[in-house]
């Protein structure tokens, strides 16, 4: 899962299991994999149509959702991806991860663009109450649609307790199934344009330049936004053979890969949160991230902050990290109490309290 499906999964895994005499409807656009049912005291209902178009979404919020929620009558309704039923008389709480759709239209097809820029607004003001995932978005939410503050809760994101350090053994392992023995820089995420993988691929082409060194560079993620412009950069780069293209990858080899990175070389261009940072801090693995958006926020002084749009400076901190060890063991003990201030449990408890303020308001 991605993101968002990572936030709620682990926030209502937690949520339901401390709340036994609350009944809760999940609603599904398609047949539910038996693990999201994960409670007694969870109920499913699957509506259509499938939800995987721009104007299927549409329909299914604005249509199928909101007869649902006249036959069921929540207490409450939580929309974990932003958008709700605009004519629904329930109590609302809109959770919305990121606007990046708002500053950086261009990454997305237009019909998606449009529709987005279009409903936003509107679903963010007629929820009842706001969550989101850092200050930044807050501050972002506040500022783009002119949202009351007082309307908006912070609910930080989360890692899953498996993020843990792992022994030596074990990374060899990894790097022997995966980089070929080698040390290796690591990229998690969907490899979309503001993954701003562009530039990664050229600051490490530049340190493999600089540094002679036989360092990898592995990318986890599905190749679902892979565009003409990436490929033609990617086929350009001299160390193009040291990019390894891993695809998704289960849980549980993706534990083992982040904590068995050098580094984690994570550099969008905008992000809400960044969950791949606080899974690579629990890890005890340094991270290289971007100066701008939410990352700072969330990583504070256990990284290093580089400029996302320099790719000078993407390779300066790539070197910086290879070559001092004392900075690299620094920022290890500081990312062990940096991940200390995540975790999906109190992401829970934050969000239940967003939801127990939204019903009693």
């Amino acid at each position: 899962m991605d993101g968002i499906g990572l936030f709620t999964y682990e926030s209502f895994r937690h949520i339901v299991a401390k709340n036994p005499n609350v009944e809760f409807v999940f609603i599904f656009d398609r047949e539910p994999h038996p693990d999201f049912i994960f409670a007694s005291n969870i109920k499913s209902e699957v509506i259509g149509p499938q939800a995987r178009h721009p104007f299927l979404y549409k329909i299914w919020y604005q249509y199928s959702l909101n007869r649902l929620l006249k036959r069921v009558s929540p207490d409450i309704f939580v929309g974990t991806d932003g958008m709700l039923p605009l004519k629904t008389r329930s109590k609302t709480l809109n959770v919305i991860h990121d606007l990046n759709f708002e500053h950086h239209p261009e990454h997305l097809p237009p019909i998606l663009r449009n529709y987005y820029c279009r409903y936003f607004p509107k679903f963010t003001n007629k929820a009842n109450r706001i969550a989101t995932v850092s200050e930044f978005s807050k501050k972002d939410i506040i500022e783009t649609y002119k949202i009351d503050a007082a309307k908006i809760d912070v609910v930080y994101n989360g890692p899953n307790e498996n993020f843990k350090p792992i022994v030596k053994e074990e990374k060899e392992a990894i790097q022997s199934k995966y980089s070929e023995g080698n040390a290796f820089f690591l990229f998690v995420g969907t490899l979309h344009p503001r993954k701003n993988l562009i530039n990664l691929f050229k600051a490490f082409d530049q340190f493999k330049s600089q540094t002679g060194s036989d360092f990898k560079l592995l990318i986890v993620g599905k190749k679902m936004w892979w565009t003409t412009a990436t490929e033609k950069v990617y086929n350009q780069l001299k160390f193009k053979h040291d990019i390894i293209f891993t695809g998704r990858v289960n849980e549980n080899e993706l534990y083992k890969i982040t904590a068995s990175a050098y580094a984690l070389t994570y550099v969008p261009i905008f992000e809400g949160f960044g969950i791949p940072l606080v899974e690579a801090m629990s890890c005890e693995t340094p991270v290289i991230t971007s100066n701008i958006t939410s990352m700072p926020e969330v990583v504070e002084d256990a990284g290093i902050l580089v400029d996302p749009f320099s790719i000078d400076d993407i390779s300066n901190a790539m070197v910086k990290i290879v070559s001092d060890e004392d900075l690299r063991n620094e920022l290890v003990e500081k990312s062990k109490i940096q991940a200390k201030k995540f975790s999906w449990e109190k992401t829970a408890n934050l969000l239940w309290n967003s939801i127990l303020k939204t019903i009693d308001a």
